[in-house]
């Protein structure tokens, strides 16, 4: 038993060293040369025209442009509102129409730490919008939901703006996030069905309120999906794990939210990393040829394949958590609209159990291919240098290859690197942005406050 036991930590050293693949084809492009805080990246692409990508980050809200399909971009000017002092937690989406829509939230100051409801000044969710794919923003920004300065307002905190673009409801676009109020937190939720230019009042996603923090137990994290009927799928991660509520009238109204995977904490604690978490993403392959000769996920959705794939495509979603002890990332997939879900597949393929963190995942299932992509920040080599993981499966999220995505390594020192990383896919090719720590020449020259550089990166499948 010891000669087995000392072959198999043998052979598990061996295969944490072994050096991933690269990424094929990557690029990579520091869009903020001079580093600062720059942070919580949000990148789409334009289905309309797969050449034309967006990128934006904090703070305060600045936004990018490429007309060459990532290989070069430039600065927008006009995203940042002139009348809050910060503005942040940025998403971004292409419309039905092809404008891009950059989402954020805009406050003069923040409540007390972690408990942003108390003492919180005027604050809301808004949008910017660009007619022509990003290069210019319209001047003024739309208020989702705002509030001013008056006694006792509610925090309205990181939102996420999902865009309808080919479904019976294409040219909604649905934003939810988290409302924190003094006793409590909930999801809530508006759409527009006239392109971003108003938006509905807010109604509650959450029928069980989370806790009024933001360090556990609140309900936080909402991201959403539209399938190719219109069915609008939205999940975030709750107190047991990660809960899911559906519309199936662009938005209107929704089903009780319910518990679909039992996932573990969505915060943790990283070393190095001022804070982290494993908050969820879902994506959908819209494809209705599954298993067709045509498709090269082995005849998934097949006569032989168990799960018997719908019309509806297969839903995919992602996040990490600590059950294995470090932090992993983790796949789970549904063949039947969300009713039931696979056992969850480890996505990052270092050895389990080896005290090595990979964190900050974050999901985009290729409308096109069906390819399921994610990036991670990557810790497997000595649990301190960090690196940037693309993982990619093309068998429906049964299996994943881990690529090298970002080789430049870098070493945290309680930073504050954000909530999470970029990542948008179409044809096969793949978009992602993250913030990478500045050297330590730089550290010294601006002081020990974080400062970052905004990377965006490209990966060619084809």
């Amino acid at each position: 038993m010891k000669i087995f036991a000392l072959l198999f930590c043998l052979y598990t050293g061996l295969l944490a060293a072994q050096p991933l693949p690269p990424a094929p084809k990557a690029h990579l492009t520091d869009v903020t040369p001079k580093p600062g805080f720059f942070n919580e990246p949000a990148i789409a692409v334009n289905p309309k025209n797969p050449k034309q990508a967006a990128a934006a980050w904090q703070v305060n809200v600045s936004a990018a442009y490429s007309q060459d399909g990532g290989e070069t971009w430039k600065v927008a000017e006009g995203t940042a509102p002139k009348d809050y002092r910060v503005s942040g937690d940025v998403s971004l989406a292409y419309d039905a129409a092809g404008h891009a829509i950059l989402c954020y939230i805009a406050f003069d100051k923040l409540g007390s730490m972690n408990y942003w409801a108390r003492g919180a000044t005027r604050n809301g969710i808004f949008i910017r919008r660009s007619l022509d794919g990003g290069q210019t923003w319209e001047p003024e920004a739309i208020p989702v939901f705002a509030h001013d300065s008056t006694p006792g307002i509610p925090f309205e905190d990181k939102p996420w703006v999902v865009a309808d673009t080919s479904s019976p409801h294409a040219g909604n676009l649905y934003i939810g996030w988290t409302q924190f109020t003094l006793a409590a937190s909930d999801l809530v939720f508006s759409r527009s069905t006239d392109g971003g230019k108003t938006w509905s009042k807010p109604i509650k996603l959450s029928s069980v309120s989370g806790l009024p923090r933001d360090d556990n137990g609140a309900l936080e994290g909402f991201h959403g999906v539209v399938g190719p009927d219109g069915t609008l799928y939205t999940i975030w991660d709750g107190r047991d794990g990660i809960m899911m509520a559906v519309s199936h009238d662009g938005g209107a109204t929704f089903s009780k939210e319910r518990l679909i995977i039992a996932a573990g904490p969505g915060y943790f604690g990283i070393e190095g990393v001022q804070r982290s978490n494993g908050f969820p993403q879902i994506g959908l392959d819209p494809r209705s040829a599954i298993g067709s000769k045509n498709d090269p996920r082995s005849a998934i959705g097949g006569k032989d394949d168990p799960r018997g794939v719908k019309a509806g495509g297969i839903l995919y979603v992602a996040w990490s958590d600590y059950s294995n002890g470090d932090v992993d990332v983790f796949v789970a997939s549904s063949s039947d609209r969300g009713q039931t879900w696979n056992k969850p597949v480890r996505v990052n393929t270092d050895p389990i159990h080896n005290g090595n963190d990979q964190f900050f995942q974050w999901l985009a299932v290729d409308p096109e291919s069906g390819a399921v992509n994610l990036i991670f920040y990557d810790r497997r080599t000595d649990n301190r240098l960090t690196t940037v993981t693309l993982a990619r499966s093309t068998d429906g999220g049964q299996t994943f290859q881990n690529y090298t995505w970002d080789p430049e390594g870098f070493e945290a020192e309680g930073d504050f690197l954000g909530d999470y990383l970029a990542i948008t896919a179409f044809g096969n090719k793949v978009f992602g942005a993250w913030a990478h720590q500045t050297t330590e020449e730089a550290k010294v020259e601006h002081g020990k406050r974080t400062r970052t550089k905004l990377r965006v990166g490209t990966a060619d499948f084809n």
